[in-house]
């Protein structure tokens, strides 16, 4: 394949250094998903009328719930025999290596816990308005990972197609921009379903569309990706494709189950 007509990417992961302090861009945009989220958040509760308080407990669940489900699902659905073999490199996060599908299942978890200690925010009154924080931050930590020159794409011969010079000199597809451009049109959609068209009063409805329409474009995409599991090569399909197929089902069933009682 030709690499003189593509794009070269050779960014350094690492932003700046203070001494023995590194500020790397994939921190940088994982923080800022955090930040915009606890924004998005603030306004939302003050708009539904729920108190502070609340919001600060909820923030620190969301927080433990993704960093410790993003890294466990790494561990465990990519990587379970190396890690499985030495437990104690599952604490060494700064290493790399956090997984989206992780996240989720971290973040309901964290949702459940919290909501079980408040009968006025349901777990799915809370998923729905967690949706737009989490689309937003979902699209930035996708930029991080471009910068790292992770989650890379398959080689191609397209003219959009980028060349990792950290990893090789192939041209591949700018998977982790796919993503992340798709990440940030469907947090628009979700947007406007709350703050126009009032997709909130119809109880899963906002999340079930995350749901349905993020792990839809994942599925998709995971072909374009390179495997990042050691194990299932010669599967017809990818560990991240096989583990967005419940998420798909599960925001399908709760869409149709929020439009269906809006019939009844």
């Amino acid at each position: 394949m030709e690499t003189t007509s593509h794009f070269i990417w050779n960014a350094s992961p690492e932003l700046f250094s203070l001494g023995p302090l590194s500020i790397r861009w994939y921190g940088l945009f994982f923080a800022l998903s955090f930040v915009t989220g606890l924004y998005l958040m603030t306004k939302i509760f003050e708009r539904e009328g729920k108190k502070e308080a609340d919001l600060n407990h909820l923030f620190y669940y969301i927080i433990a719930g993704t960093v410790i489900g993003a890294r466990l699902g790494h561990c465990l659905f990519y990587e379970p025999e190396f890690y499985l073999s030495n437990p104690i490199e599952i604490l060494k996060i700064w290493r790399g290596g956090l997984a989206s599908h992780g996240g989720g299942i971290g973040i309901i978890t964290a949702v459940y816990l919290y909501s079980k200690q408040r009968s006025d925010q349901p777990m799915l009154w809370v998923l729905d308005r967690l949706t737009l924080p989490t689309m937003l931050g979902s699209a930035f930590i996708r930029l991080g990972n471009f910068f790292n020159s992770e989650i890379i794409g398959n080689p191609t011969d397209a003219p959009w197609a980028v060349i990792f010079a950290r990893i090789d000199m192939l041209p591949r597809h700018p998977a982790q921009l796919y993503e992340s451009v798709v990440y940030f049109m469907i947090f628009a959609l979700v947007m406007l379903g709350y703050w126009k068209w009032d997709w909130q009063k119809k109880s899963g409805l906002i999340f079930g569309t995350l749901l349905a329409s993020v792990f839809s474009a994942r599925f998709v995409i995971e072909f374009f990706k390179t495997r990042q599991a050691s194990y299932g090569f010669d599967l017809p399909f990818s560990v991240g494709q096989w583990l967005s197929i419940p998420f798909l089902l599960m925001g399908i069933y709760l869409v149709y189950r929020a439009l269906g009682k809006e019939k009844t």
